[in-house]
């Protein structure tokens, strides 16, 4: 299909798409609240209803009065009965698809319900909202007269019991419609491979002669693809394979400590990268401005948002707030509930709104990813910070990390133990732990406070990955792929003690 045409049929429903963006952006709370009542109406006669008495909700406060804060391990009985067969639970529309999740610091799966309407109108909604804003602002693209590589997990999908489960990229792609092997790749056979190695040289084989002009992936994975696909074709950059590569889709992991890797293996001055937040329980977010940090919280894809102050942060007890009380700057929990039948589901992650009209977030980190130990409560944001501007003053270049405490022993102080996969090592290791250190200091006050003469927390104990370190763990784990991924911090010494062992 030509471009011209291909354009003009994405540009047609791309305004009728942005009328219904619009619509949210100018009453973002009405249509938050309409949203709830629909879905507590829908599900009024599930078993999950019936329980909480949904039919007496008629307002957010009635909501958070039947309805307490869940964690996966309690509603995990409702969701293996599902699993086995029995149906109108939690939601009443019959489910048969579960998104395997493991996960980033307990080994347990879990299994999220994704229900028909999930699939349609949040996951695969969000897809056609991604290409369309991104045609939005960029008008002269020529993405659509080539594929898009996109880069899913180990994708197996196993039958259990007449239900199925997988990663949500294998579930996604078990459900595209016919036409989508045509618009993207790797073939939908290839996708859903599930030797993560095979699958990799699969993936080579059939895209290393086509026209790719996107890609979409989670950064620590595509770049693991792209340094193969040079290895195999012995091209400098990506460009020399793909020379219409124009966008790159990414989400899953902070994308800072991957820009400069970037930037080198794929050297175009307007290359764009837009950014996307989701997650096997829902898409929340998506970067709707070229060249933006920001993401905008999508409001009308079945999923209602409420939010816990991480300052006053108590798990399930935790007081929460909806969306029209929010304010900027501050770290919030997030709790979501969805089409899915999930309810005031504490999922995990931590947000920061930058603006409030329309709303707009960062991703700051994880309610369970942060080191305090001592006081010095670190969170995922300050590293990430203070790790971009060492890496600027000295050079260096990160792939990954992970960071766990040392516990103080008889008068010795505490500290901090980093495990770092360098890409390019610094010349000077000390100097490099000097100004991490300063930097961290200079982020966090409590940090500042904890290492002042040493008295609580010394200097950071720095140790160089060996080649691989990190890919080896996550292969023992069975964790290749995907959005599967390193825990950065960590308040307990298991996953240091376990690199540390292969290490050697």
């Amino acid at each position: 299909m030509a471009l011209p045409i291909v354009n003009s049929i994405i540009s047609w429903f791309l305004k009728k798409r942005i009328h219904q963006i619009e619509l949210f952006l100018k009453y973002p709370n009405d249509v938050q609240n309409e949203l709830l009542l629909k879905l507590t109406h829908t599900a009024k006669r599930t078993e999950f209803g019936e329980k909480h008495a949904f039919k007496n909700i008629k307002s957010y406060t009635d909501f958070i009065k039947n309805v307490p804060i869940q964690k996966y391990e309690s509603i995990e009985p409702l969701i293996e009965r599902c699993r086995k067969g029995e149906q109108n639970l939690f939601w009443p529309s019959p489910i048969k698809w579960f998104a395997k999740s493991s996960g980033t610091t307990n080994a347990k799966s879990k299994f999220i319900p994704v229900s028909g309407e999930a699939l349609e109108y949040c996951h695969m909604k969000a897809g056609k909202d991604m290409l369309c804003l991104y045609l939005h602002n960029n008008p002269e693209t020529k993405l659509f007269t080539g594929k898009g590589l996109k880069l899913g997990g180990s994708s197996a999908i196993y039958e259990d019991n007449n239900s199925y489960f997988g990663d949500l990229s294998a579930i996604i792609t078990e459900n595209l419609p016919f036409w989508a092997d045509y618009s993207s790749a790797p073939s939908q056979e290839v996708s859903l491979m599930a030797e993560w190695e095979t699958k990799m040289e699969a993936i080579i084989d059939e895209t290393i002669h086509e026209n790719i002009t996107s890609l979409v992936g989670v950064p620590s994975w595509m770049l693991v693809l792209l340094q193969r696909v040079l290895e195999r074709t012995g091209k400098q950059n990506i460009l020399e394979v793909w020379p219409n590569l124009e966008v790159y889709f990414h989400g899953g992991v902070n994308f800072n400590p991957y820009r400069e890797q970037y930037r080198k293996i794929i050297p175009k001055k307007d290359f764009q990268y837009f950014e996307t937040y989701n997650a096997s329980e829902g898409f929340f977010a998506l970067q709707d401005i070229n060249g933006s940090k920001e993401l905008l919280l999508m409001l009308d894809y079945g999923i209602f948002y409420e939010f816990i102050d991480m300052k006053n942060y108590q798990g399930e007890t935790s007081k929460t707030i909806p969306l029209s009380d929010v304010k900027e700057g501050i770290d919030y929990a997030l709790i979501i509930t969805t089409n899915s039948g999930l309810w005031r589901y504490l999922i995990g992650d931590t947000i920061r709104f930058t603006s409030l009209n329309p709303y707009r977030i960062k991703i700051t980190g994880r309610t369970k990813h942060y080191i305090n130990v001592f006081g010095e409560e670190l969170n995922i944001e300050n590293v990430e910070d203070a790790l971009k501007l060492t890496c600027e003053k000295t050079g260096a270049l990160i792939t990954e990390y992970t960071v766990g405490p040392i516990f103080m022993k008889d008068k010795k102080s505490g500290g901090h133990e980093w495990i770092i996969d360098f890409t390019k090592q610094p010349e000077n290791m000390n100097y490099f732990t000097e100004i991490l250190d300063n930097s961290l200091k200079a982020i966090n006050s409590d940090y500042e406070a904890k290492r002042y003469n040493s008295m609580t927390l010394a200097m950071p104990k720095i140790h160089i990955a060996r080649k691989g370190l990190f890919y080896d763990w996550l292969k023992n784990k069975g964790k290749l792929g995907g959005q599967h991924k390193v825990p950065r911090l960590s308040n307990s010494r298991v996953l240091l003690e376990e690199l540390l062992t292969l290490q050697n």
